[in-house]
């Protein structure tokens, strides 16, 4: 174990019903940020992520893609997996919860609740909502639907194995009033207090109306419902109870950071079940806001959601961490543009670190042979740079310890833009002119040398593949330890190399547009299954020679709207390969604007051009007719491809 001792924290396990968007990447990134800082300041840490692969929804999806279960949430996961590795998240442990590690464990916990008399079987009627696999009283209900997502609920009846969790609410209010660090931030525990206020009731923990999911050990026609089966991953990941080498050395959990929408699982919920069984309760539970975008929280069912792995293929990694973990402020909802990320990008990485790398690197290069000199005398500018660098790894740690992480970053920044305001002070160019300066002029390199090795340092947990970078550059060479932060006079003899510009400033005019085209073009498309196959009554028949001379190409929609003349109409610019061109079709009955845009289509490319009610159509789409309305006709191939 290390010296500091264990740091175990966790993020919720994601649901696989389609592909992560950049609010799953918000909560991972600041995840994966404390766990870097924690190992760097000596911790033995334990990083957890995951996804929860049951329940009524997850089969549902899979039943719409043709497949089943394990299929469709073994391709989802994939993935995730990748973007994690894109995004190069350090985890330790990746737990899936339909694996038998975990499958077997959480049948032992329901079998440990119940044996203790917290688990009963009765008959469930109520209010139901499959996406949020929650059951809610009318009470709860806002406007008549659901209070986490706003969907419709259907009622439910069904026979259910139930948790006492209303034995627990005085036990949970005792928790928050004695240990109140344990939720956080205390808005969130103010909510969960009222909550338990307005009476907890049982909680159904099995279901029979599916059964795509953990088996109930002792009544296997019930499968164990989604919530016990989700909390329980933190312990099974684990080992407990069967294997308890890990658990004994990390449980309980330093922190288990989530989304503010399903604090109440984690704080009354969680709890509950660990108090059952008689097991410690983690340290703190963690609620962060969300990332809104479009007037409301970023939602895969809602269509509003960025990809971060196109943010990542045009800016990098580091950029879109930094601006995730600088621009919000924990625990409070933000909103995401692209015109704010752009905007942080060019002020903050462009303009301050990669302009302070660039130029400390060129003036050490011009002016000392490119050796990073010893520093000869000081004057207060030089104190001042020194005593800035001394003081900000404490601040840095201060304001990690309250998972402030835009705080954090603006007491590096501090460092920064007082080493950019420090060449200005000192005019090392017109030192460099009088060569009774000298050492003036070695003490100046010396220190903005020493200050971006600091720098190196402090974003190391944030930024790692940065700071390597600039370490590359200043010739600091070796390990990265934190308290090497705590020094201000390691640099002198090492050998800078010039490399690449870190963070090239951005035309954000010109980069907001080609982020507009892009978004269009890689609209999700709905996974769909058509319905029936009903026999079509031929034209007469044609010959092979006739059907060659058409020419279908795979193209995708990247703008759809109504024709200015014409009902029924829609006009599309449809991109086959390296051609954009405009196809008017009269489909606008069956379709809408905004669901065209993103679809891949086929095109009949060598169709004569025409006018259509004053409109030139470049081609034609294809589309299927099943008797009541147009289907589309669509393909994964590559666009500008020909169909054969």
């Amino acid at each position: 174990m290390s010296e500091k001792g264990t740091y175990y924290i966790t993020t919720p396990i994601y649901y696989p019903s389609a592909n992560l968007h950049i609010g799953h990447t918000y909560c991972t990134v600041m995840t994966d940020a404390m766990a870097r800082f924690k190992r760097l300041l000596g911790y033995d840490v334990r990083f957890l992520t995951g996804t929860d692969e049951h329940g009524q929804k997850i089969q549902k999806k899979a039943d719409e893609a043709g497949v089943t279960p394990q299929q469709f949430v073994d391709q989802v996961v994939e993935g995730i997996k990748e973007l994690w590795a894109t995004m190069e998240i350090s985890y330790d442990d990746f737990i899936r919860t339909t694996e038998d590690r975990h499958v077997k464990r959480v049948q032992e916990i329901f079998k440990k609740m119940y044996d203790k008399g917290d688990i009963y079987k009765s008959v469930y009627e109520g209010l139901y909502c499959t996406d949020c696999e929650a059951f809610w009283t009318e009470s709860q209900l806002e406007d008549g639907k659901c209070p986490d997502c706003g969907r419709p609920v259907d009622k439910a009846q069904e026979e259910a194995y139930f948790f006492r969790l209303s034995e627990y609410g005085d036990k949970l209010l005792n928790l928050y009033e004695e240990h109140p660090e344990f939720l956080q931030p205390d808005t969130r525990r103010n909510e969960m207090k009222a909550f338990i206020n307005q009476g907890l009731e049982d909680l159904c923990i099995s279901r029979t109306s599916f059964d795509w999911g953990i088996p109930v050990p002792i009544d296997e026609k019930h499968v164990i419902y989604v919530w016990l089966d989700a909390l329980s991953n933190y312990i099974t990941a684990l080992g407990y109870p069967d294997d308890p080498e890990l658990y004994q050395k990390y449980w309980p959990a330093d922190v288990h950071l989530v989304g503010k929408e399903i604090v109440r699982f984690h704080s009354i919920i969680w709890p509950a079940m660990l108090m059952s069984i008689d097991e410690p309760l983690p340290k703190q539970v963690l609620g962060h806001g969300w990332l809104l975008i479009d007037g409301g929280k970023m939602s895969k069912s809602k269509g509003n959601v960025v990809d971060p792995v196109v943010l990542i293929e045009r800016y990098g990694i580091d950029a879109l961490k930094y601006f995730l973990l600088r621009e919000y402020t924990f625990g409070q909802d933000g909103v995401f543009t692209n015109e704010v990320l752009l905007r942080r990008m060019n002020f903050d990485l462009a303009n301050d670190l990669g302009n302070l790398v660039s130029r400390t690197v060129s003036m050490i290069e011009k002016y000392c042979d490119g050796i990073v000199p010893a520093a000869k005398g000081s004057d207060e500018f030089d104190k001042e740079l020194e005593e800035i660098a001394a003081a900000a790894p404490a601040k840095v740690e201060a304001q990690m310890d309250k998972f402030a992480f835009n705080m954090a970053l603006e007491e590096i920044w501090i460092l920064v833009r007082r080493a950019n305001k420090y060449v200005d002070e000192k005019m090392p160019w017109a030192l460099a002119k009088d060569p009774e300066k000298k050492n003036d002029l070695d003490t100046c390199m010396h220190h903005l040398a020493e200050a971006l090795r600091v720098v190196s340092i402090l974003i190391y947990p944030f930024m790692h593949t940065t700071a390597d970078k600039i370490r590359e550059q200043i010739g600091a060479e070796g390990e990265v330890k934190w308290e090497d932060a705590h020094v201000f006079n390691f640099m002198n003899g090492n050998k800078i190399s010039k490399g690449e510009v870190l963070f090239p400033r951005l035309d954000i005019d010109k980069e907001l547009a080609e982020l507009e085209a892009l978004k269009g073009a890689q609209a999700s498309e709905e996974v769909g299954a058509a319905e029936g196959n009903i026999p079509l009554e031929l034209k007469p028949e044609i010959v092979y020679d006739d059907f060659d001379k058409l020419d279908l190409r795979v193209g995708t929609i990247l703008k759809a709207e109504k024709h200015p003349n014409a009902d029924k109409l829609l006009v599309f610019q449809v991109k086959m390969g390296t051609e954009t061109r405009q196809i008017v079709s009269g489909v606008a009955k069956d379709f809408t604007p905004e669901e065209m845009v993103g679809k891949k289509v086929i095109v009949v490319a060598n169709l004569k051009p025409r006018d259509l009610r004053g409109l030139e159509s470049k081609g034609m789409i294809l589309f299927a007719d099943n008797g009541d309305k147009l289907a589309m006709v669509s393909t994964d191939a590559e666009d500008g491809n020909p169909v054969t």
